[in-house]
């Protein structure tokens, strides 16, 4: 772990892997420190910390499970105590469903799963980070942010993961709300919604949508990479959207435009 205590820090929720692994990193090019959180996946955090650490930059490996609300004060005091106060908050952890399938056979374990994770531990993790933020002086030359990463599915139904889309459009307007909140104490909040990313999740569908790709169910004729993402991200906790309040952001390759 690399010494220095100046740099911002940026805590990174399913940064263990996929598009929280890529943002921790593009973070890390920007100059933040990074309090990495995943639950039960420790190997990938500790080879994560150590690449932080070959460029140079702090990383706390946080195992914990968002949906643990209990839990949240005591984790911003951790990240507090170890890296200094919290400057951007990327809500980047979450699950799909149990199992894709008819509506009418969605299970309360899976409904409740996605909501706990996805709508739930977000919300309350992002208010403890900002409370953690309102409590501390605003770092001079440096944007605060707090960066909700929903998907494609905030805006687009799809009926086999009903609970899924369900928690993700409700993330969407948690987003919107503390964007609300905080905007008049120099927060800047934004969203940002993927559509096909080429990760551990997405891959078992991967020839599914190589076929739909290519019959132009994207207008950018390609999956979508973390990096893609992550740069994104990195893009608004730089500070270099200004004046923008509760912006999403579509990083889906044209999915979601409306054509005719």
């Amino acid at each position: 772990m690399s010494m220095g205590t100046t740099a911002p820090v940026a805590l990174v929720t399913g940064a263990s892997r996929g598009i929280g692994r890529a943002t921790a990193l593009a973070l890390a090019a920007e100059g933040f420190d990074i309090a990495a959180l995943a639950l039960g996946d420790t190997d990938r955090l500790a080879t994560l910390a150590g690449e932080l650490d070959r460029l140079g930059r702090r990383c706390l490996a946080l195992d914990a499970d968002i949906g643990d609300t209990a839990r949240h004060a005591a984790l911003v005091a951790q990240v507090r105590a170890a890296l200094g106060p919290i400057a951007c908050l990327v809500n980047n952890a979450g699950v799909s469903v149990l199992q894709r399938g008819d509506l009418l056979e969605v299970s309360e374990a899976s409904y409740d799963r996605c909501f706990d994770i996805n709508t739930r531990g977000t919300f309350f993790l992002t208010q403890a980070v900002a409370r953690s933020m309102l409590g501390d002086p605003a770092p001079e030359g440096r944007h605060r942010s707090i960066v909700f990463v929903t998907s494609s599915n905030a805006v687009a139904a799809t009926v086999e993961r009903g609970e899924y889309c369900m928690s993700k459009t409700a993330l969407s307007m948690a987003a919107r709300l503390y964007a609300m909140r905080l905007a008049k104490h120099g927060i800047g909040v934004y969203e940002v919604q993927p559509g096909l990313i080429l990760t551990e999740m997405t891959a078992p569908s991967k020839p599914k949508y190589d076929a739909l790709i290519a019959q132009g169910m994207t207008l950018d004729p390609r999956w979508g990479q973390p990096e893609d993402v992550a740069r994104v991200v990195r893009t608004m906790a730089a500070g270099l959207l200004p004046y923008t309040v509760a912006q999403d952001v579509r990083v889906d390759g044209g999915l979601l435009m409306q054509r005719f």
